[in-house]
């Protein structure tokens, strides 16, 4: 099916509602989400990327019952990984010498993934391509979040194709954003920043700023995943120029995962100093073994700072813990601040490798830490209570 967008312009994609882990296993997507394709019909006819390849025998079935393939006049690749062109090698065999245009680095990923060498287009930011009436123009978006990352731009209607920028995952039957759910929107799209984009905030702000230089009118937004933006679309620009700003809320997140329960006691203890130290500060604890990671992240990415606790296990922490660490690490959060906690029988190596880990990820970390030996007993409580209090001043110093 295709769905009209405005008028000459289409949706082609394929809405995936089983959809649960996306880049492997390292995303969760329990809203689903979509893969979103768009045809414009103008004097000349342009397909802007395709689907996953799963659906690539689906999405061919569909487009071919609303369009003759050889009737598409170009292609354009905003974006090579696979969810956004798994189904072009299936229409490229339908016609070998259509011109697909995508960046430099859009070219080599191409060809990278599949090894056909098709009549590829390269464009950089600036440069036109006529539909008759209208045009597209191009605008190279490098990092967000991939190399070849680009937008694409339709005159007269005023519609930016963003990639993956401003989307979600988010399966809505709707399709745009003022018939989805506003809360369940907006939570997909902050969990999509922290967990996709952070590492590339600076990149986002600097290309959002250089598309309101050129002065374009806009008046939808078509994402690759999830809603299209065409009620008051500067709102999710809005919101990224926000997260991109070394976001935090007043939330402070305690990680954890235990043993013996010893370290979650810990964590409930140094919450309750939190709190009694400032009543108007959210503070939230997740047990990292038994939360999605991703969950976690936008949590993490919320917050102004956290705890990480973890008893000593074979001299370093346990791997829920390391695990996550290392996610943290990746993703280069700024101006954010952290301790350590845990308990320990022997050795009592894990909060010197936390605070490590978190020093590296460029967490400030305060230098006083709460550890108890075995089970806490009411001495470690009390000095997890105080630890909160503490760390509630090191936050506001």
């Amino acid at each position: 099916m295709a769905y009209n967008i405005k008028n000459n312009v289409y949706w082609t994609g394929k809405m995936d509602w089983e959809l649960r882990k996306f880049h492997g296993s390292e995303y969760s997507t329990f809203s689903g989400s979509s893969y979103n394709s768009y045809l414009i019909r103008e004097e000349k006819t342009v397909l802007i990327d395709t689907v996953w390849t799963p659906f690539a025998k689906e999405f061919i079935d569909n487009l071919t019952a609303a369009i003759d393939p050889s009737k598409i006049d170009y292609i354009i690749s905003n974006h090579a990984e696979p969810d956004h062109s798994g189904a072009l090698p299936y229409l490229m065999d339908m016609v070998p010498d259509k011109p697909i245009y995508c960046t430099a680095n859009g070219i080599k990923s191409l060809k990278g993934l599949y090894h056909r060498d098709w009549n590829f287009k390269q464009v950089k930011t600036g440069d036109r391509l006529s539909l008759g009436s209208k045009e597209i123009i191009f605008i190279e978006a490098p990092m967000l979040h991939w190399p070849d990352t680009m937008f694409s731009y339709l005159t007269g209607d005023n519609i930016l194709f963003s990639n993956d920028a401003f989307g979600q995952h988010y399966a809505s039957s709707g399709l745009f954003n003022d018939l989805a759910d506003e809360k369940a929107l907006w939570a997909e799209c902050i969990k999509y920043y922290a967990n996709i984009l952070t590492p590339f905030s600076p990149l986002v702000s600097k290309k959002i700023k250089e598309f309101v230089s050129l002065n374009l009118p806009l008046d939808i937004i078509c994402t690759s995943h999830g809603v299209i933006w065409r009620d008051n679309p500067m709102q999710i620009v809005e919101k990224y120029l926000n997260w991109a700003e070394n976001y935090q809320e007043n939330q402070i997140t305690i990680l954890y995962d235990t043993m013996w329960n010893g370290t979650r006691i810990l964590a409930e203890h140094i919450a309750e100093g939190l709190r009694e130290a400032d009543p108007l500060t959210t503070v939230r604890l997740f047990n990292v073994a038994t939360t999605d990671k991703n969950d976690v992240i936008t949590e993490v990415f919320k917050s102004k700072g956290i705890l990480v606790g973890s008893p000593t296990i074979n001299r370093s922490v346990l791997s829920s813990v390391a695990a996550i660490l290392d996610q943290i690490q990746g993703l280069q959060f700024k101006n954010k601040k952290s301790a350590a906690f845990g308990c320990y029988g022997w050795s009592g190596e894990s909060l010197k490798i936390i605070n490590d880990h978190l020093i590296k990820s460029g967490f400030k970390v305060m230098e006083s830490e709460c550890k108890a030996l075995w089970n806490p007993d009411n001495d470690s409580l009390q000095n997890a209570y105080q630890f909160g209090i503490d760390f509630s001043r090191f936050l506001n110093n």
